[in-house]
């Protein structure tokens, strides 16, 4: 019974179980924003778990393709793969099985459009970017943070069959949002990537280069971050609430630029993981209490 969760626990590892849980949030934040109600069940359940096996066999072939330099970076090279705990056979079934299935949910119970955008997503991370763009220039993160920022229109895509401008902002805020919360985790590890040859920014340009433009981004960020509100998607509580998180994450950008102190690249790092989750979260609450209140007759300014 122990090596029987030992394994499982192994397994569970290669598919990045706090990364995916992020995106299948921001995934069903899509689903539940994209119908005036609640999202046909069926479609939900089925999208749900489809994006999320998805998302898990990403993560494990990115683990497969990876596991060289995993070995040598100190941030990963406990991972099942180059510890030995799996080997390369187990780790590549597991990946195809998990895409086999979620491709079937998808196709069987969802629809045509949403398998097809979740299977461009998939190869997008998991081998374009994995395998080409990580390794090809330092802008890696800003050209791959594409499909890293799907989930939202995955989900929208789940219940309606279409995309449409909203989806393309959930998309959009996520996209703006990965570079400053990358290169943070980037400057932080960035003797790790210059060991074994990865361009990050920090590598090629230097801490100071990097800081500045996740100080330019962060502001962008801020202007995307409004979209919502400005297009009628949210009312007044998520304005207020991102608001204050966008004022969090442009005080860590500054302090970035004006302090040394080698702790804040991790902790700006851990505000932006938060700052995603409480963001669509605030989301999420501004469309169930416009609900709420349009069913009893009160409108928000």
């Amino acid at each position: 019974m122990a090596d029987a969760r030992s394994a499982a626990a192994r397994y569970l590892e290669l598919t990045k179980p706090k990364v995916v849980s992020l995106i299948v949030f921001t995934a069903v934040v899509g689903m539940v924003l994209a119908v005036p109600g609640s999202p046909p069940l069926v479609e939900f359940v089925a999208g749900t778990l489809g994006i999320g096996l998805a998302a898990g066999s990403a993560a494990a072939i990115n683990h497969l393709l990876d596991q060289r330099i995993d070995a040598v970076m100190a941030r990963t090279r406990n991972r099942p793969l180059p510890s030995g705990q799996l080997g390369i056979n187990q780790v590549l079934t597991f990946a195809l099985v998990l895409g086999a299935i979620s491709m079937a949910l998808l196709v069987v119970f969802v629809n045509a459009l949403t398998a097809v955008l979740t299977f461009l997503s998939l190869i997008g991370y998991a081998i374009v970017y994995t395998v080409w763009l990580k390794r090809a220039t330092p802008q890696n993160i800003v050209i791959g943070g594409a499909a890293g920022a799907a989930p939202p229109v995955l989900g929208w895509a789940a219940v309606t069959g279409t995309v449409d401008h909203n989806a393309l902002i959930l998309f959009l805020i996520i996209y703006v949002w990965t570079p400053p919360h990358f290169w943070a985790l980037a400057i932080h590890r960035r003797r790790d990537y210059a060991a074994v040859d990865i361009p990050m920014l920090p590598v090629t340009h230097g801490v100071e280069f990097t800081r500045w433009h996740i100080f330019f981004y962060t502001i962008l960020l801020v202007i995307v971050t409004t979209m919502p509100f400005l297009t009628g998607m949210s009312g007044p509580l998520y304005l207020a609430g991102v608001t204050v998180l966008n004022l969090g994450f442009l005080w860590y950008a500054i302090r970035l630029l004006s302090e040394n102190d080698e702790r804040l690249p991790m902790q700006t790092f851990g505000y932006s993981i938060i700052y995603l989750m409480v963001l669509f979260a605030f989301l999420l609450s501004d469309h169930y209490l416009e609900m709420v209140l349009g069913n009893s007759g009160i409108r928000l300014p």
